[in-house]
């Protein structure tokens, strides 16, 4: 992989010409990456190239989506701007206990990075500069189904969404593996997101599937799980922002008669009846995901999920079969259930929309053949905790 760094200022980098990145069939990815401090930036690039039509996918610090197969002509120029959020562990009283595999990685260094991806990518990058102070935040908090996963073939629906935001808010996905409400608070990831939370920012919340896992007297999820939610909720409505709930996505479950079936027991149900009874908008992704995977059947679902065989990837040398977990369609699906309820019952985030977001039908999910999302280089790691 080609990885080009800049050392110029903040407000600018690529100096006369812009830096630019060329993809070829053996060699179709590049990399930018910059010295950044912790705060909100706007990209400008430049699309298309002098010698093919072009088409580019572009990604941003741990793989977020920004752009998807931009396709431009032979000798044409196409201008897009994009919002990125770096963030830092460190927050005013304290800091993110991070995980091992988290130091240093993308969504935590002192870089800003992009993925320029596809044989015949073409791109400049004009410029990065600060975004403006009126810029909102919508921030992600969950588990591993949201978070910006690291490494291919692992995708969350985090990932995908920055696709769909506009040019007036910028995604900042704090979602992490393994994590329930109590272990989020924990580590002060919540502290984290309170620290930089402002009146008119949004929240989206989405836990459930380690909540599951906890064991003891009293708890459960219209208990200790709906009480969490609730401390969640006042938090962030004390910042002046707005708190979005999201449903625990579905695990791939069918019986044996081919319906899809609850995995994640009154989980779902809880954070329903928190929505209601404090009057916050709800996303039910548990809903709409299950009739994606039942429109999908039986076996054309598994392309959401993590099903290949062994072999598939470097290193890999035991078949892949993973029912929690996105590929790059599944968390585009994801993506566009989240998108959907947004538009159809959170009209206040639905402004931050790009405008050109298209209505999704769940029971009619697009052909997974129709969805092709350059992957970013493959790097062996460690499979995302949770189930």
């Amino acid at each position: 992989m080609l990885r080009l760094a800049c050392l110029l200022p903040l407000l600018v980098i690529a100096a006369e010409p812009p830096s630019e990145f060329r993809g070829s069939p053996t060699q179709a990815t590049a990399t930018l990456s910059r010295p950044a401090e912790e705060g909100m930036y706007v990209v400008t690039v430049a699309f298309g190239g002098s010698d093919v039509d072009s088409v580019t996918t572009v990604k941003a610090e741990a793989r977020r989506l920004l752009a998807l197969n931009v396709a431009v002509p032979k000798g044409q120029v196409v201008t897009k701007r994009f919002l990125v959020d770096v963030r830092r562990p460190e927050y005013a009283g304290g800091r993110v206990s991070l995980k091992s595999r988290e130091s240093g990685a993308p969504d935590w260094d002192d870089r800003l990075s992009l993925e320029f991806l596809g044989a015949t990518a073409r791109a400049k990058v004009v410029s990065v500069e600060p975004a403006p102070a009126a810029t909102v935040r919508l921030f992600l908090v969950g588990d591993s189904t949201m978070t910006d996963q690291v490494r291919e073939p692992y995708v969350g629906w985090g990932q995908a969404f920055p696709l769909f935001v506009g040019e007036r808010a910028v995604v900042a996905n704090h979602a992490e593996s393994g994590r329930a409400l109590r272990s989020f608070q924990g580590e002060h990831r919540l502290d984290k997101v309170l620290s930089q939370l402002r009146k008119g920012d949004f929240v989206l919340i989405q836990f459930g599937h380690n909540d599951q896992k906890e064991k003891g007297e009293g708890v459960g999820a219209f208990t200790t799980y709906a009480q969490r939610l609730r401390d969640y909720l006042d938090a962030i409505q004390a910042k002046g922002a707005q708190p979005v709930l999201v449903t625990a996505v579905a695990r791939r479950r069918f019986d044996d008669k081919g319906q899809v079936t609850e995995s994640l027991g009154d989980f779902p149900e809880a954070a329903r009846r928190v929505a209601k009874e404090r009057g916050v908008p709800l996303v039910d992704l548990n809903a709409t995901s299950k009739q994606v995977y039942q429109a999908l059947g039986v076996e054309k679902s598994k392309l959401a999920l993590l099903h290949y065989p062994a072999g598939t990837f470097p290193g890999q040398t035991e078949p892949l079969r993973d029912d929690t977990h996105f590929s790059a369609y599944g968390a585009y699906e994801m993506a566009r259930c989240v998108v959907e309820g947004i538009r159809q019952g959170v009209p206040g985030l639905a402004a931050f929309l790009a405008p050109d977001v298209k209505p999704f039908d769940p029971t009619h999910p697009d052909d997974p053949a129709q969805v092709v999302i350059a992957p970013s280089p493959f790097v062996k790691g460690e499979k995302p905790e949770g189930k």
